[in-house]
């Protein structure tokens, strides 16, 4: 008989949680959801990451809905107000297109919108060893280390740094004839940002000698002096003291004081006096 009530008890138990569970489901998903509206406005953004010097295209844009009071200043809510114009700088995937990356429509595209009031872009052919095996990318900052000498001689041979703290606007690859057989080849190219005077320099160098491209910290604005060097001083057979060949001089002896004379102290009583004998 116990047993039976204990049963019975649980059954209850059961059928009361259930539908205690049931009701609670079905009254949490009545209850109805608060929505809050906010005010949006359309952003033109970037359908994919594009590269400085780019002109833009109906395809390369897209519209984003960005909350009111998050959307950038100046940033342009029609697509077509940006079609053909050039980027300045590079923008990636969905970041909206400011007035700040682009080029003035009379500009156009390519790389002159690029270039700064004052300064001057110059292309210089490299190979792998000049242009750090491939690190030489657009944004990075080099030195410009030129080699050559001022009287053909092999001995004046000097390399020394020309150009410091260079930014690198483009880097890559085009196809030249080669002088000697006619065939197509591939040349790499890297267009450095000068000014007028470095530009001067850098088209000596490149034609009057060799040019290496040396890597830099961009953190770091440091430019110390350097004399150059030349094979004598990096073989180390300049600015090595000459070997001595002279023998070294016998000092002549000084002269010796003449010996002092014998003499007796005769004392007498509180009195001394010295006599020289002889």
């Amino acid at each position: 008989m116990n047993r039976v009530r204990l049963l019975l008890v649980l059954v209850v138990a059961l059928f009361a949680g259930g539908g205690l569970a049931a009701g609670t489901y079905n009254y949490l998903r009545n209850v109805p959801v608060k929505t809050v509206s906010m005010p949006t406005r359309p952003v033109v953004v970037a359908r994919a990451n594009l590269a400085l010097g780019s002109e833009l295209r109906a395809d390369d844009l897209a519209t984003s809905q960005w909350p009111e009071g998050s959307v950038p200043e100046g940033a342009f809510s029609d697509p077509s107000q940006l079609v053909g114009r050039g980027l300045i700088s590079a923008v990636v995937q969905h970041e909206p297109i400011l007035p700040g990356k682009l080029a003035s429509k009379e500009a156009g595209s390519g790389l002159p919108p690029i270039i700064p009031a004052g300064k001057r872009a110059v292309s210089v052919k490299v190979n792998e060893v000049i242009g750090v095996a491939g690190y030489v990318l657009p944004g990075t900052i080099v030195d410009v280390v030129a080699t050559a000498s001022p009287t053909s001689q092999p001995q004046d041979m000097t390399s020394k740094i020309v150009l410091t703290q260079v930014p690198v606007l483009t880097a890559g690859t085009r196809m030249e004839q080669d002088g000697k057989d006619g065939k197509p080849m591939q040349v790499t190219v890297v267009t450095l940002l000068v000014t007028p005077e470095e530009s001067e320099r850098l088209a000596l160098a490149s034609t009057e000698g060799k040019i290496q491209l040396a890597l830099r910290n961009p953190m770091d604005p440091s430019a110390p002096p350097t004399p150059g060097v030349q094979p004598g001083v990096l073989l180390g057979r300049v600015g090595a003291p000459a070997p001595r060949t002279s023998r070294p001089t016998a000092r002549p002896a000084a002269p010796q004081a003449a010996p002092a004379p014998p003499t007796i102290e005769i004392i007498r009583g509180d009195k001394r006096e010295r006599t020289v004998v002889g």
